[in-house]
């Protein structure tokens, strides 16, 4: 039996959801209320040309919270992908953490290593799809998510600021007011 070296590892583009592919309009999860955030295709369109996974993490509390199921929410993001699809941004994975320390019910309730900040999402979808998280970037729009990369190892972190004059980034996290500025210096 011949050697088969190991497939390279790939970077990624690990991406929040609500506030950086859609709209935060709270606890988004029906097709009729997502408005994608402007730039969100023409960055995934470039990351995916330079060869990065896109990914999709994202805390869920909604379903803890009893807002909706979590079928609701695998029937939204099958609609998301396709939708993103129409557009040519094809996904790799959508990660997600149901659950929520204080607000849940029932088995929702609970603290877990998937829940930003931890870094269990990114970690599991770096190990499912074969990522190299130090040459890959997180973008999001919270202090949890820049945290989350940073305890992944997440190489590059980038902090979608929507409001300037409230918003504190992380040290050791980028801040971009668009994402075609995040797009053009992507690399």
């Amino acid at each position: 039996m011949a050697f088969t070296p190991p497939k390279p590892l790939r970077p990624g583009l690990f991406l929040d959801r609500d506030g950086v592919i859609n709209v935060n309009h709270g606890y988004v999860h029906r097709a009729e209320d997502t408005q994608l955030v402007p730039g969100i295709v023409d960055l995934c369109l470039r990351a995916r040309a330079l060869g990065y996974a896109l990914v999709v993490v994202t805390n869920q509390a909604g379903i803890a919270r009893g807002y909706y199921s979590e079928d609701d929410y695998h029937a939204y993001s099958g609609w998301l992908r396709g939708h993103l699809a129409s557009h040519g941004v094809l996904l790799d994975g959508i990660y997600h953490c149901p659950h929520h320390p204080d607000a849940g019910t029932g088995p929702w309730r609970r603290d877990c290593d998937c829940r930003k900040p931890s870094p269990g999402m990114i970690r599991t979808a770096a190990r499912d799809l074969g990522l190299d998280l130090p040459r890959s970037i997180f973008l999001g729009d919270t202090k949890s998510d820049i945290e989350s990369g940073e305890r992944a190892g997440v190489g590059r972190l980038w902090m979608l600021v929507t409001n300037p004059a409230a918003t504190v980034v992380p040290v050791g996290a980028q801040a971009f007011l668009d994402l075609a500025a995040a797009s053009a210096t992507l690399a």
